[in-house]
């Protein structure tokens, strides 16, 4: 069951100064949504504030409503560590954690939701996952060795399988590839293509032929000048956004003629 989220008049700040300003969207449920536009424009904080990790950082803060299927994200009553436990996350360098084995990695976001399992149920959940994350037959002779011993691309392979693990409704990646040769990002956006029968999928990519060969629905961002806020200059179909955008400045972007 993937979720619709519906963004209303999001403001983003870093203590005083206004990163992000009025973002309004749809992000269809079972679909992969993209975002594109120049470093410095917000994407990546626009991104954190769907499962509430940007306020984690210092100053912090967000005005406007997330609701995901109607239910208001910042709400008072709730736990932003449900959001994030709905609402998964994988970052531009792969992450795994050097200590774990292959199998623990995969494991550690329901250890850490304290969830007790038998270890039946364990190699289940680990073999799902993997399998979701189109890595288990490259790794399922070796669970019990150093995730950090996998390939860049497998690592991160590894990283979507440590997201999907908790069972979410939403997975984020944050320029997923920009740290691979392009054979493993290949494999990456094949595995993207494929969890959005499952997921509703947001990514952020620098990467404009990858946000074309990998999104239902692409979202450009911009900034009017530095030290301004990034706003999203328009939202839509994949193929309408890169043959005919709406914008003029989308279509410079696209085209190469700024950025």
């Amino acid at each position: 069951m993937s979720k619709r989220i519906d963004i209303n008049d999001l403001n983003i700040y870093y203590g005083s100064f206004h990163a992000v300003k009025d973002v309004s969207m749809v992000i269809e449920p079972k679909s992969v949504t993209a975002f594109i536009g120049p470093s410095g424009c917000g994407k990546s904080t626009f991104l954190r504030t769907l499962n509430r990790m940007h306020e984690v950082v210092p100053g912090g803060r967000v005005e406007g409503d997330v609701l995901m299927d109607g239910r208001n994200l910042y709400s008072r009553d709730v736990d932003p560590v449900d959001v994030r436990r709905e609402v998964g996350m994988v970052f531009q360098r792969p992450n795994p954690f050097p200590t774990m084995s292959i199998k623990e990695n995969v494991l550690a976001g329901l250890r850490l939701n304290s969830k007790r399992m038998s270890s039946s149920t364990a190699d289940e959940l680990c073999e799902r996952a993997l399998r979701g994350a189109n890595l288990w037959s490259e790794v399922k002779d070796r669970l019990d060795r150093p995730g950090s011993g996998l390939s860049g691309g497998q690592q991160q392979r590894l990283c979507i399988a440590r997201a999907i693990a908790v069972q979410p409704e939403v997975i984020l990646m944050d320029e997923p590839c920009s740290a691979l040769d392009p054979i493993s990002t290949l494999a990456v956006e094949d595995l993207i293509h494929e969890l959005k029968s499952d997921y509703t999928v947001v990514i952020v990519t620098h990467n404009m032929q990858q946000a074309a060969r990998v999104s239902d629905r692409t979202g450009f961002f911009n900034l009017e000048a530095t030290g301004k806020p990034g706003h999203l200059v328009e939202m839509d179909d994949t193929q309408r956004i890169f043959n005919n955008p709406g914008k003029k400045a989308t279509e410079d972007y696209i085209s190469g003629r700024f950025g």
